[in-house]
């Protein structure tokens, strides 16, 4: 098997495993094996398959991309970047998106921040993310590692909103229809005054250091790849 074939692989095993986990076999195994006993095999499954994924990252090597990104876009991709990291840090932050079941539609607060951005910050961290590395490397590597992340996001917020509308309700519902999943789309229909799209000072300036330390593990990878495009 090469590494490109058992990277694949593991993308799937960890994708599939996470949204078969997350939504079709969760009532099951909840049932079976409590609400502990899942939270750990799902753990224990997501670290097996995001291992074999860096592992089979590192056994392998990438021939010529099928294109990189030209030098003037790398600014921009790494704008949208920084905007994915205050979407991912905006996220852990007071998130009305997990009501009680039970809970009467007024009291889930009004969305606030990311929130009034998009009703799935985190996930769109991850979309922003895959997007920007595909749209910056057509390797083999990364359109697998990439591609798996942007399906499973993608996927995973459908899934989500199906599931809290069964356990949720009306709540839910009201919920959904206040807020957006495409990011900005509540915000441009009125749903959501624009005033309310402020992320907070917590996720712009952790966003902000989230994303100047992703950068600098990238920096030593960017710059023999300027010079290499400077040159042809």
């Amino acid at each position: 098997m090469t590494p490109v074939v058992s990277l694949a692989l593991a993308t799937a095993a960890f994708v599939g495993t996470h949204l078969l986990m997350s939504h079709p076999l969760r009532p099951a195994l909840v049932g079976r094996l409590g609400a502990q006993g899942f939270l750990g095999l799902y753990s224990l499954v997501s670290l097996a398959t995001l291992g074999w994924m860096v592992l089979a990252w590192r056994a392998g090597t990438d021939s010529v991309p099928l294109w990189v990104a030209p030098l003037w876009w790398w600014p921009i991709a790494s704008a949208f970047m920084l905007a994915a990291s205050i979407l991912l840090v905006g996220s852990f932050n007071r998130n009305p998106a997990f009501p009680h079941p039970g809970a009467g539609a007024r009291d889930i607060p009004t969305p606030r921040g990311v929130f009034a951005i998009t009703r799935h910050p985190m996930n769109w961290s991850f979309i922003l993310w895959a997007l920007v590395h595909i749209s910056l490397s057509g390797s083999a590597r990364n359109l697998i590692v990439a591609g798996g992340i942007l399906l499973l996001a993608w996927v995973g917020s459908l899934g989500q909103d199906r599931k809290k509308a069964g356990l949720i309700g009306d709540a839910w519902r009201d919920w959904a229809r206040r807020t957006s999943f495409l990011p900005f789309g509540a915000l441009a229909s009125g749903r959501v005054p624009w005033r309310s799209a402020f992320p907070g000072w917590t996720a712009l300036i952790g966003g902000l250091v989230l994303w100047a330390v992703v950068t600098s593990f990238h920096a030593p990878l960017v710059s023999p790849l300027g010079d290499l495009l400077s040159r042809s």
